[in-house]
């Protein structure tokens, strides 16, 4: 049933999209764990990437790299990496990846994301993000002990359910902060891909930059801010339960309530 409502989905997808002529192999290169939730959820959103790609002509393929290995490389699609915010900044900072999506999958630290970079993308919600969800509900609810999470296992509106239960169906354990950044890295990459017709890096920069709008299972506004970082509600967790969702109703803002903002 999984796999039919999958199906569909892909279905109503390509049917909106233009006819691919010639197939597209896409090679994703990855630094970081093989195992752990990042890696599973990689590999989630690899196999629901390469579902849709039957369609679409396009094949994905997930190369774990070495950091030496990776500065040897001229010509890529994209760097993925779920690793320390120091390996994140120097590969971002290389020559030859300057026009090239640089994508922090899990790394909070804030000082990724006020560097600026015009190449490096953050998934997961800053550090920053976080403390800002917090205090909203704080604000409100003093005496409370909240924990700020970008996913939870109980999270159902924006279609979250269904992908909770493909995950855990598939990988055997429950989807966490790093599981989803991980799929949502690979998803945001592979609409990008189905919407351009075409894996060029710089193109795909720009489109990731200006032209995405992306659900994640998170509802409508997930864009990019020129800070690099992924626009996101966060979700407030107290004894285990999800209590509200930040931004909360009424703060002035909304997603952008929620980090920093700007560059400027």
């Amino acid at each position: 049933m999984i796999k039919l409502k999958m199906w569909l989905v892909g279905l109503l997808f390509v049917i909106a999209l233009p006819v691919q002529a010639e197939s597209i192999n896409i090679q994703l290169d990855y630094i970081g764990p093989t195992e752990g939730t990042v890696w599973l959820g990689l590999q989630q959103g690899l196999s629901e990437a390469n579902l849709q790609g039957e369609f679409l002509g396009q094949k994905y393929t997930l190369k774990p790299v070495s950091l030496e290995e990776l500065a040897k490389q001229m010509s890529l699609t994209a760097v993925l990496l779920a690793t320390d915010a120091d390996t994140v900044l120097k590969v971002a900072q290389m020559a030859q990846f300057k026009h090239v999506p640089v994508i922090n999958i899990n790394s909070d630290n804030d000082n990724l994301r006020s560097a600026c970079l015009p190449n490096l993308l953050n998934i997961t919600a800053s550090n920053k993000m976080k403390q800002d969800a917090s205090q909203q509900w704080l604000d409100k609810h003093p005496d409370s002990k909240v924990v700020a999470q970008g996913w939870h296992k109980d999270f159902k509106k924006f279609a979250a359910s269904q992908l909770n239960n493909r995950f855990t169906k598939a990988a055997g354990v429950i989807m966490d902060d790093d599981a989803w950044a991980g799929w949502a890295t690979v998803k945001l990459l592979s609409d990008t891909v189905a919407r351009m017709q075409s894996a060029d890096s710089a193109a795909m920069l720009d489109y990731l930059k200006n032209d995405l709008i992306f659900d994640a299972q998170k509802g409508a506004g997930s864009t990019f801010r020129d800070t690099g970082q992924l626009r996101q509600l966060v979700l407030l967790i107290e004894d285990n339960k999800i209590v509200a969702e930040a931004p909360l109703r009424g703060v002035k803002g909304g997603l952008d309530s929620l980090g920093l903002i700007s560059c400027k």
